[in-house]
């Protein structure tokens, strides 16, 4: 009989709750196709009038096309929730705010001031609310219901009869990992909420352990701040950095589905535009290059390529000088002089003007075909005035042999090009680095000529694009002539499309091509401010939030700083998982030397991920290597114990397939040291392909894997992995806890002493 009750009370829930979600659903319809239709009139007005009128359409053009934006990405988990306080007001909460006609509440977004008890709650500290309840859609279906009731007495007899539930956060951990993150806002708890509306000002640090939701919070606090704080940020956006391309992918529609679109997400492989580094230096290479040194060796590096002949120096710069030091230039079968006092001063000249080396490479130029010009009046006794000598400058530069001679002592150059020839020549490293390395740390630096570009190498091009910069009338000249082209180009598509629209129509007689292109003209989608700070690596951006921060180098530290001058970040990570032979010992010692005690730490200590019987080996791990940390805390216990197999016992790919069939619709990882990763993933060919994420089974080193979740884990030969680098513990501890129902590690050598909690066990599946 209760039972039958509990089942009509579910449906008779189920049954309101779909009314009012498609009620929803029809407003956010009717709200797209309004947003739509006010677009396409702004685009209807065409791109003609005043500049004001131009720059307002744009504007208006550009805040419609965001709110459409914004509409079209909620579409899936509209609502999530509903809070019911003991007054009888009900609030539902959901991605985006709406309203009726009236201007009535309809759904509270998530970061108003008014859903901030949905989060905050708890048995012990309820305030106003009597109940919260979390609603599960499937697209516009409600398929689910979990109400938390806080006073019962409180509430009426009709909501009482009502009653379903099964706590939220655990039912959302339950289900199987898809290969993105979960759609997580309607779980934060109160500790990560807490994270997510602190103050926009200064350095937050979030650590937490495994499983804790800290990259969770850092998205939500994301979309928070662009929420809370949008008149500060919307024009500056929120960059965010992950610890690789396959991370970004990962948690790429967790921002969209909360409503927000203005956020560039990064890897920090790709912080460099135009460069997507995904190699990995050898630990010793590592450190040096993440070592705050290398500033001062890439600026020496930049001084050595700013050149006068002299003495030694003859044999290194190919331009022929004169017996006094100077320089040779045959012009026409007349050879020009320049003596070294005059090259010593027009380089101190432009070294003076503290502008980067591109940009003073204009004044060292204009000087030394100065003195050029007047030694070619001198040969020729031919007087010349200041305008007859800048015309007899610019007549110079147009002989190769000058622009080679004056190229030798004041190149210009690209990030790119210095930093390559910096670690591939010695006779180029050797001089920048001697005042500030020892010969084995430059030793270590030393690599082949056009070496894929690693991790260590971005924060060193992103220095070298400091100190160059670039010969600003050039850029400009070559810019202007760039737009030129493209606006021809896109000219003769518009054209082309409105001469086939009037055929086909037959317009001919109404209206010329040109005329017809101008009315229907669509400037397409608009640059938000995500797309244009994405294209320009000097973006100063409003907030920066950085997860697994702790395997970010000093040098790496150095490349963020340059993208948040207001030094308003978010810096997530666990110190006790830093991998990375350059990465933080602790957050004092990366943060202290750019935002000095302008930092405030919040810590998560509760696991909502990881299984309790899985974290008491990673507790282990983490005891025996870094003793000083402590592991959070689990909240729930798995089904299936952990265990330990021995690699001679079982065959790899067909463990692999047993585990990732006792998980259903989940995902596994095996997770391997990096020597063995090829070998490895060759056993499963379809791990291999653009986005492992897609795959069942995907094949990762620990510093792939980093950041990310699985339903069940292979960890391969944890004793290589232990060897592999100074940080092999802490890479151990994260393999380890990747895992959230099912985790098998596979030794070969016996079972490292801190995983002694792994009691062996026979192979599911025997070799054959």
């Amino acid at each position: 009989m209760k039972q039958c009750q509990s089942e009509t009370a579910r449906v008779e829930a189920l049954e309101a709750e779909q009314t009012y979600v498609s009620r929803l659903y029809r407003r956010l319809d009717v709200t797209r196709e309004r947003t739509e239709r006010t677009l396409r009139e702004v685009f209807a007005r065409g791109g003609t009038g005043t500049r004001q009128a131009v720059v307002e359409r744009e504007i208006t053009a550009a805040e419609h096309a965001r709110r459409l934006a914004q509409l079209s990405a909620v579409e899936r988990g509209l609502c999530f929730g509903r809070i019911d306080d003991a007054d009888g007001e009900t609030l539902y909460i959901g991605r985006v705010g709406l309203r009726d006609d009236d201007h009535e509440s309809m759904l509270v977004d998530w970061r108003a001031s008014a859903a901030r008890p949905f989060y905050v709650a708890t048995p012990g500290d309820p305030g106003p609310l009597v109940r919260r309840r979390h609603i599960h859609t499937r697209d516009r279906q409600v398929v689910g219901i979990d109400d938390e009731v806080f006073d019962l007495d409180r509430m009426s007899e009709r909501d009482r009869r009502t009653l379903v539930g099964e706590a939220a956060l655990l039912a959302t951990l339950r289900r199987g990992r898809t290969g993105r993150m979960g759609e997580v806002v309607a779980t934060i708890q109160t500790e990560q909420d807490r994270v997510i509306r602190s103050g926009l000002p200064g350095a937050l640090v979030v650590q937490g352990g495994p499983g804790t939701g800290k990259t969770v919070a850092a998205l939500h606090r994301a979309a928070y701040l662009l929420y809370a704080h949008r008149a500060t940020l919307e024009r500056r956006g929120v960059l965010v950095i992950g610890p690789n391309a396959t991370f970004s992918r990962y948690i790429g529609h967790v921002l969209p589905s909360l409503g927000e679109t203005e956020v560039v997400l990064s890897s920090l492989g790709e912080l460099y535009p135009g460069v997507c580094a995904t190699a990995e230096d050898g630990p010793a290479a590592a450190v040096v290059k993440g070592d705050p040194r290398m500033a001062k060796v890439v600026e020496a590096a930049v001084r050595d390529r700013q050149r006068v002949p002299y003495g030694d120096l003859e044999v290194a710069i190919p331009v022929r000088t004169s017996l006094r030091g100077g320089v040779e230039v045959v012009v026409e079968e007349m050879t020009l002089r320049v003596d070294h006092e005059v090259c010593r001063r027009a380089r101190d000249r432009a070294r003076g003007l503290r502008r980067p080396h591109n940009a003073a490479r204009r004044l060292f130029l204009t000087e030394m075909l100065g003195a050029l010009a007047r030694d070619e009046a001198d040969r020729l006794d031919r007087p010349m005035d200041a305008a007859d000598l800048r015309y007899a400058a610019r007549g110079l530069w147009q002989h190769r042999s000058v622009r080679d001679a004056l190229d030798a002592l004041w190149p210009e150059l690209t990030p790119q090009l210095l930093i390559d020839e910096l670690l591939s020549d010695g006779d180029r490293l050797r001089p920048a680095a001697s005042p500030y390395l020892s010969e084995e740390e430059s030793g270590a630096l030393a690599r082949p000529r056009t070496s894929p570009w690693t991790l260590g190498d971005v924060p060193l091009l992103d220095e070298a694009a400091e100190l160059l910069g670039e010969d600003e009338t050039a850029a400009a000249v070559a810019h202007r002539s760039a737009e030129r082209r493209r606006r021809a180009e896109e000219r003769a598509e518009e054209e082309l499309y409105a001469r086939e629209v009037m055929t086909v129509n037959e317009l001919g007689d109404v209206m010329d091509v040109a005329a017809f292109a101008d009315r229907n003209r669509d400037t397409g989608a608009h640059l938000t401010t995500a797309d244009r700070a994405a294209r320009d690596r000097r973006w100063a951006y409003g907030h920066v939030i950085v997860d697994e921060a702790q395997e970010l180098s000093a040098m790496a530290w150095r490349m963020v700083m340059r993208r948040v001058p207001t030094r308003s970040l978010t810096v997530v990570g666990d110190i006790a998982q830093t991998g990375s032979a350059a990465g933080a010992r602790s957050w004092g010692e990366m943060l202290e030397p750019h935002v000095g005690g302008r930092w405030r730490e919040e810590r998560l200590l509760v696991n909502y991920r990881t299984p309790a019987e899985i974290m008491d080996v990673a507790a282990d791990v983490l005891k025996a290597v870094m003793p000083e940390q402590s592991p959070p805390e689990s909240v729930r216990y798995g089904d299936t114990p952990p265990r330990a197999v021995p690699a001679s016992e079982t065959d790899l790919r067909g463990l692999a397939e047993s585990e990732w069939a006792a998980i259903g619709d989940g995902r596994l990882a095996v997770i391997a040291p990096d020597a063995r990763h090829a070998e490895i993933a060759a056993l499963f060919p379809d791990s291999d392909g653009d986005d492992p994420l897609d795959a069942p089974v995907a094949v990762f080193t620990v510093r792939s894997s980093k950041g990310l979740e699985f339903d069940a884990v292979v960890v391969v030969d944890p004793g290589a992995i232990l060897r592999q680098s100074a940080k092999g513990g802490q890479d151990l501890y994260v393999a380890i806890t990747r895992a959230t129902r099912r985790l098998t590690v596979v030794y070969e050598d016996p079972l490292p002493e801190m995983l002694s909690k792994l009691t062996p066990r026979m192979a599911c599946v025997m070799k054959a």
